[in-house]
Formats: C-alpha cells, structure tokens, sequence
C-alpha cells in the first residue's frame, strides 16, 4: 500500500505480496518453509508480464536454489544460517526485491538504470543461496569423510597394536 502519493494515480494496481509465515513455531518447519517457497514462486509466476524476463528467471533460479538448501533437511537438520537465509529470502528479500521495482511508475521502470539495478539484487540473493547451499552440501561431504574416518579406526587394526 502506498502511503503518501503526491503525483498522481498509479497506472496500474501494487503487486500483491505472500503473506509471511505466521508463529515462532512455523520459523524452522521444514514443510511451512516449503509452502512458503511454493508461495514465492506462484507470487514470481504471477508477477512475470510485469518483470523483465531475465528478471523472473533469476527469480525462479533463486526459488530453486532455496528449495535445495531446504531438501537437504531431509538428511540432517539445517543450520540456523541456511534457514535464516531460506525463510528470509522467501518472506521478505525476494518479495520486497520484486515489489519495490513492480510498485515503481510503468515510466521508471522503464528507465535504464531500474532494470539493472534490481537484476544486482537477485544476483545478490542467488549468490547468498549459492553460498549456502555449497556450505550445507560441504557439511554432508564432511561429515562423510569423519564417518569413514572413523569406521577406519573402529575396524581397522589400531595404531598401538604390537606387530
């Protein structure tokens, strides 16, 4: 909703928002972080007329790189980090990413600096994911090799035996 408008009538209506997840207990559910990302996507889908189109396919690159942080729960719990990052991203930077260009004059999105600008900020949100997903899956990659290290030392002869 536009508080102050000095200029005049907008040519067209807002972009509508998802609505943010709801209670401390929805903050780290997997499932309600899935349905918000759902959310996002049907948000980006609906709004993809009205964005450039690179815009929306970093949009929806973004949304899947969230959702295969968020699949990576299903091995081992996620750290606060990625979840902060995916929640975050799903319920504010994304929408607010997108809504501040979409709420934008027709006229001004229209003008050279607007669509770079906000293809940076998806850039920079899909490189934040992309950190993070390389962290979660490094941290799965890890803990395998700790396994191994130590199914090593379990079953193998130990270091101290006597020849």
């Amino acid at each position: 909703m536009r508080w102050l408008r000095w200029w005049g009538e907008a040519d067209d209506e807002p972009a509508p928002t998802p609505e943010p997840a709801a209670g401390p207990d929805a903050a780290g559910d997997p499932e309600q972080i899935r349905r918000r990302i759902t959310d996002a996507e049907q948000f980006v889908n609906q709004q993809a007329a009205r964005l450039p189109a690179a815009a929306a396919v970093k949009a929806r690159w973004l949304t899947d790189t969230l959702r295969e942080i968020l699949d990576t729960s299903a091995n081992r719990s996620l750290d606060i980090h990625a979840v902060l990052l995916v929640r975050n991203s799903v319920d504010d930077f994304l929408p607010t990413t997108l809504r501040s260009f979409l709420n934008l004059e027709a006229s001004m999105r229209d003008r050279p600096a607007a669509v770079p600008e906000l293809l940076e900020q998806l850039d920079l949100l899909q490189e934040a994911a992309s950190n993070i997903l390389v962290a979660v899956r490094g941290q799965d990659s890890d803990a395998l090799v700790t396994q191994g290290n130590f199914l090593r030392t379990k079953f193998s002869g130990s270091d101290l035996d006597l020849p």
